[in-house]
């Protein structure tokens, strides 16, 4: 992709729209038939990016919709960048199949002290010794403030400026293709955020349905073929341009899609046909609630095709059996039983009854489809940082715990991921942080916050406000704490781990999978899993021949007999 010096912009409806170029009196440009306006003769070429924008039927400027970048924030004025510009150094990088990678969640922000892209990618040689094959980014696109978990973006190809730019950006993706490493983005189509969307303002770029977290995208509704290709083109921008392996789909049960080629299906062709331009697999991985197979199911049998979804389920089954906590959604996974069956079925609510949402839920896994096309956590940063205090599985569970939590992720059936700092018990929160710069929008985010928990029973006086900066500051990995002893085990514990894993086939299913007497076991791959959710006083090794034993008291794994 070059810079078009022609500034496109779509606005089907408007009766005039002007480029506003930083230092220069507006230029007039053309309507097409298409609803596409723009200057009738390119632009003269500039020895610096231009800064503009657009103004729509005399109303003030604003950033155009596909601005790849933001230098001054979301309500100003955007700035040219052209990613053909860099010369990359990734040419010998084929990419892989992320289906089955040991993936690592991590937030710019609060990855490390100076929450930038750049600082990011020194703590590359970390995760490579920790055995991880894939950096999984929280969004990274433009939105109003200064931090932030990403969800609240509204311009969806530039990236944040204060994490470093399109440029950091670029260099970080470099950095991970030249240790091995692929690169997931989390991308946001669901929703924008409160402040700095002014996509109404260009077109009927929202729909009417409505979820949670605002308006949807009007994906199915008059003047739809653009909007879907706005998004299509986001897809493809970071696929292909930004040099991504990846991307994971925020909250695709919230995309409301009545056409007959649902939009999922429609990203799935467009990841398909980067794939066969660049050479190198280009996956996407889909956040649902739905527990439907028809998302990882193929497009030649009527599926959307896409290549993996995450699995709350297993989370859920994790959590409650470690914890002990069964309230809320957590209610169906308290028994043992529901370990086994997502061990052995992929989803718990395959049709059955889930008494959080008062109704059946969810169907079989197709007998076909990998496991490793379920992503499995034991922490992430929803089931983290939407806790009251944000507080980490570190908080309530001891060593021991934590070791049967990281087996029974890294060693089971699915493709693992890990939320940053889990590796080494980090004791530093995650909690739920804003920077909204208008003064009610702010209060509203924090109001809203402690009611929410107050319905659920939690103390108003435990739940940080969002707007704090120490929250935020609070938020961040201490570093320090992997140097020492009690870290420094499970750490060596993770990367054993991951050494265990690259030896078992990634489709390997879980067999004889048991739960007796306080052990949940499974063989796969050749290994035997033997895991006490106690957390301790697991019996002596038999006979098989043990290959970890950091946590011998919670966790056995042994050669598996023939």
């Amino acid at each position: 992709m070059s810079l078009d010096r022609t500034f496109p912009v779509w606005a089907p409806h408007a009766d005039d729209v002007s480029l506003v170029v930083t230092g220069r009196d507006p230029l007039p440009l053309t309507r097409g038939e298409d609803g596409w306006w723009r200057l009738p003769e390119p632009l003269e070429a500039s020895s610096a990016p231009l800064g503009y924008a657009f103004a729509v039927d005399g109303a003030d400027p604003h950033p155009d919709p596909r601005s790849r970048r933001q230098p001054d924030g979301v309500h100003a004025p955007g700035r040219e960048f052209d990613p053909d510009a860099r010369v990359w150094d990734d040419g010998d990088w084929r990419g892989r199949d992320l289906t089955g990678a040991v993936i690592y969640e991590l937030h710019i922000g609060t990855f490390t002290p100076e929450g930038t892209l750049d600082a990011a990618a020194t703590r590359l040689d970390h995760l490579v010794g920790l055995g991880v094959e894939a950096v999984e980014l929280l969004p990274v696109n433009a939105f109003n403030g200064t931090h932030n978990w990403g969800y609240d973006g509204v311009l969806w190809y530039a990236v944040h400026e204060p994490y470093g730019g399109p440029e950091a950006y670029q260099r970080f993706v470099d950095a991970c293709h030249a240790r091995g490493v692929a690169v997931i983005q989390d991308v946001v189509y669901n929703h924008l955020g409160p402040s700095g969307n002014y996509l109404p303002v260009f077109g009927p770029y929202l729909g009417d349905a409505h979820s949670t977290w605002g308006a949807s995208l009007n994906l199915d509704g008059p003047d739809s073929d653009e909007v879907r290709r706005y998004i299509l083109d986001n897809v493809r921008y970071w696929l292909e341009d930004m040099h991504v392996d990846g991307l994971r789909l925020d909250a695709v049960h919230a995309l409301h899609d009545s056409r007959a080629e649902h939009i999922l299906e429609a990203m799935a062709r467009e990841a398909a046909s980067v794939g066969e331009r660049t050479g190198r697999p280009a996956t996407l991985i889909a956040e649902s609630d739905l527990n439907d197979p028809k998302l990882i199911r193929s497009r030649a049998r009527h599926g959307y095709g896409l290549d993996a979804q995450w699995d709350d389920d297993v989370h859920h089954a994790l959590h409650a059996n470690l914890t002990g906590e069964i309230t809320g959604y957590y209610a169906d996974f308290g028994d043992p039983s529901a370990l086994v069956k997502v061990f052995e079925r992929g989803f718990f609510h395959d049709g059955s009854w889930s008494s959080f949402r008062a109704r059946h839920h969810g169907r079989p896994i197709d007998a076909d489809i990998p496991f490793a096309r379920l992503v499995a956590f034991s922490q992430d940063h929803d089931q983290i940082g939407n806790r009251a205090a944000g507080d980490r599985l570190t908080a309530s569970l001891g060593a021991g715990s934590l070791a049967v939590a990281a087996a029974l992720t890294l060693l089971g059936p699915f493709t693992p991921m890990m939320f940053m700092g889990e590796e080494w018990g980090a004791t530093t929160p995650w909690q739920f942080f804003t920077s909204h710069p208008e003064k009610e929008l702010g209060e509203a985010t924090a109001r809203g916050r402690i009611a929410e928990f107050a319905r659920m029973g939690w103390d108003p006086a435990v739940v940080p406000d969002p707007q704090d900066p120490q929250t935020f500051q609070r938020s961040k990995l201490d570093w320090s704490e992997p140097e020492r002893p009690e870290h420094a085990r499970l750490l060596g514990w993770y990367r054993t781990l991951t050494a265990l894993r690259r030896d078992v086939p990634s489709d390997a299913r879980a067999t004889d999978v048991t739960y007796d007497d306080g052990v949940l076991a499974f063989t796969r791959g050749g290994l035997r899993v033997e895991a006490a959710l106690s957390g301790g006083g697991l019996a002596a090794a038999g006979d098989g021949a043990e290959v970890a034993a950091e946590f011998g008291d919670a966790v056995r794994v042994t050669r598996a007999s023939v």
